[in-house]
């Protein structure tokens, strides 16, 4: 049985809208592939949403004079607002429903019922002046595994789980200033040793469907025993843990409530019926989980998270994490509070839409980081694509009102090879945007330099680019098949066989200015 295809981006903290670091990563590739499998016809189911119990909201709160709440509503809106400026489009966006708190309550039940979890002394930075224990985006220090600057609970630049008793020279970051105790707090753990052999086996069995940074990162944290990793934390943010007053769940042990129930709405929002809340994730269901997400998140989805499926029992296990490294803003690392950010919301409102997609597809740090900068932006558009893409609309339009054209078998064949060129870039698990945006580049390039002295194969390999761009360049897309004599839902074969072809008019793309 094959089932549908399940793409998730992991929800964004909502401490505030998204900049730049967060599209040109995981939602323009979660995006850009999901239009690509519908156009071939399969059943996508395209989720994110906002996370508020991250303990960053608090800070963030604090620092512009707003309650946590406040915060987290505007900042779902913002995000929905930016997806939808950028022409990214999801079937669930989740935030702190009733429905979703409770499922994350429930998960956590069934764990203990279970037996998976186990009752733990675990280490806590301890403020005395305020009596509250420190994690996350409370507590920041030195990672006792890479010694990067890090937070207390995930390091971003090693990939570890380190829980905030860990830290190394752990301050508060409230108030740096403070002296800190490290307390011992009973909490409910979730023992990952206890499933690394299973999880070595299974990302043997997933071997080649990792990129290389992905795959260091989980060999070498299946390499060694793993830590306790702690599924409640002694605070007061978060999603209240149930039979443990004055603990909360652990943000990042929301992942597997927060898949199958994003997947589930998704499903519900594109008319589809699921048997249970669960039941996608079924081994019978058949579907097919793609996670695009930050290398920053391989532990929470794809150790502790795995981990979860499997004391819980009978669920698939996915195996295909499309990470990204970071993008960085000249050259250094994007950052709110020192205003070194561009939101994408601000970026669309100054540039089309599909300029920026295809910016972030041809500069996306797949494999290692890489810099926006807005005069490259314009350069590099305007050289790649805006002017060369011009200068062959205007030679099919030469073509326009003369009727049906003939298509020869080269003309067939051209384009049926620019299609598994476009084919190779698009499908998992070697999905690429670099590689999709450069092959757009390399075929308008084609067609640039080609004579259009026969029109029914030079329009139709045109018509047939369009389709190919599609994913990316969304409204040129649109506007170019809007007078087509195929729906651009055709199947793109059918298309490419099809012996004549009647031209439309091609639209053109603008240019940025510096």
């Amino acid at each position: 049985m094959t089932g549908p295809t399940i793409v998730l981006s992991p929800a964004p903290t909502a401490n505030g809208d998204l900049h730049l670091g967060h599209i040109a990563g995981p939602f323009l590739a979660a995006d850009v592939y999901t239009r690509y499998a519908r156009a071939a016809g399969r059943e996508v189911l395209f989720g994110t949403g906002v996370q508020d119990t991250s303990t960053y909201v608090t800070t963030t709160a604090h620092r512009l004079g707003l309650s946590p709440q406040a915060l987290v509503e505007r900042s779902a809106k913002e995000v929905e607002s930016t997806l939808t400026a950028l022409g990214i489009t999801v079937d669930a966006f989740t935030g702190w429903e009733r429905r979703f708190t409770s499922y994350v309550a429930r998960i956590v039940t069934d764990l203990r019922d279970k037996g998976a979890l186990r009752l733990r002394p675990m280490p806590f930075p301890y403020a005395p002046g305020t009596g509250e224990y420190l994690v996350d985006g409370h507590v920041a220090g030195t990672c006792p595994v890479c010694l990067a600057d890090t937070g207390g609970g995930l390091c971003e630049s090693c990939g570890h789980a380190v829980t905030a008793g860990e830290l190394l020279d752990p301050r508060s970051t409230r108030n740096p200033e403070e002296r800190l105790e490290i307390r011992e707090v009973e909490v409910l753990v979730l023992p990952l040793e206890e499933y690394r052999e299973r999880l070595r086996a299974h990302f043997a069995d997933a071997a080649g469907l990792l990129r290389p940074h992905a795959a260091q990162v989980v060999a070498e944290l299946l390499s060694r025993p793993l830590l306790d990793f702690p599924v409640t934390y002694p605070i007061s943010w978060g999603i209240p843990a149930p039979g443990l007053p004055g603990q909360v769940v652990n943000p990042n042990a929301e992942p597997v409530a927060w898949t199958t129930y994003c997947a589930l709405l998704a499903a519900e929002n594109r008319g589809l019926e699921p048997d249970s809340e669960d039941s996608l994730w079924r081994p019978e269901a058949g579907a097919t989980v793609v996670y695009f997400l930050g290398i920053d998140n391989i532990h929470p989805f794809g150790i502790s998270g795995l981990a979860m499926l499997l004391a819980l029992g009978d669920y698939a296990l996915p195996k295909l994490f499309l990470t990204n490294e970071f993008y960085e803003l000249r050259h250094e690392k994007f950052s709110t509070s020192r205003g070194h950010l561009v939101w994408g919301r601000d970026l669309a409102a100054r540039v089309p839409r599909d300029l920026i997609r295809f910016h972030l597809a041809a500069n996306s740090p797949e494999f290692q980081r890489t810099s926006f900068s807005h005069d490259e932006l314009v350069a590099l558009t305007r050289t790649r694509l805006v002017e060369p893409w011009n200068r062959v609309a205007a030679k099919a339009d030469a073509w326009v009102w003369r009727g049906e054209l003939p298509v020869s078998p080269r003309g067939r064949d051209d384009a049926r090879r620019m299609v598994a060129r476009f084919r190779a870039a698009y499908e998992l698990p070697g999905f690429s945007l670099n590689r999709a945006a450069e092959t757009l580049t390399q075929q308008v390039a084609r067609l640039d330099r080609t004579p259009a002295t026969d029109g029914g194969d030079y329009c139709h390999q045109v018509d047939v680019l369009v389709r190919c761009a599609a994913p990316i360049l969304v409204d040129l897309a649109a506007a170019a098949l809007a007078g087509s004599d195929m729906l651009p839902g055709s199947a793109l074969d059918d298309v490419v066989a099809r012996r004549a072809i009647e031209p439309v008019r091609m639209p053109r793309l603008p240019q940025v200015r510096a």
